[in-house]
């Protein structure tokens, strides 16, 4: 092959990966918005032991997070001091894999400051909210200036882009947690 040919099908790989990457992050946030037409209030408060979450307890998190990570990518987008400070290890590889590391990660603050939902629309509206900043981002980050970042504790300095992944690596990475809590659903005999 001609070595255009070969450039045009590189940028055409990068772009479709862009826009896969793009959906993914909204078609995780919207599999749990799906998930939760599956639980009554109830089930969604119930908390098998008190230092570890309840399922609604994991979603508010989910969407507080994406929240955070989307006012990351506004301050990428909207910076002008490029960082010429790179990932961590543990963020190139977590970027490599396009998932974050299947590890439980200990938060500094105790279960119980993350609240319990009040009403499944009070998670809707979250999630809603969530979905609404993903497609208004989704056409912004392409163009935002690769060198503008903002630090992750864990996995350093990541760009616009980076941090729109994020979104749905954060939240599938809590796919695992809500199987292992509709478990403990299940053997309290509430699901």
């Amino acid at each position: 092959m001609t070595k255009p040919i070969l450039n045009y099908l590189a940028e055409f790989f990068n772009r479709m990966e862009r826009i896969w990457m793009s959906n993914d992050s909204s078609a995780i946030i919207k599999q749990y918005m799906r998930n939760l037409d599956s639980y009554s209030i109830e089930q969604l408060q119930f908390k098998c032991k008190e230092d570890v979450w309840s399922v609604g307890q994991m979603y508010i998190h989910v969407i507080e997070v994406a929240k955070e990570y989307i006012e990351h990518i506004e301050t990428c987008t909207k910076a002008t001091h490029e960082e010429f400070e790179c990932k961590t290890e543990d963020g190139t590889k977590a970027f490599a894999e396009k998932e974050w590391p299947n590890i439980r990660v200990k938060l500094e603050q105790p279960p119980n400051s993350t609240s319990n939902p009040e009403s499944k629309d009070e998670i809707i509206a979250g999630l809603e909210q969530v979905l609404e900043k993903l497609a208004y981002w989704e056409c912004c980050v392409d163009d935002a200036n690769p060198a503008c970042k903002v630090r992750h504790g864990w996995f350093g300095w990541l760009n616009a882009r980076e941090w729109f992944e994020m979104v749905g690596m954060h939240s599938r990475h809590h796919l695992r947690q809500k199987a292992k809590l509709d478990e403990k659903l299940v053997e309290a005999g509430i699901r």
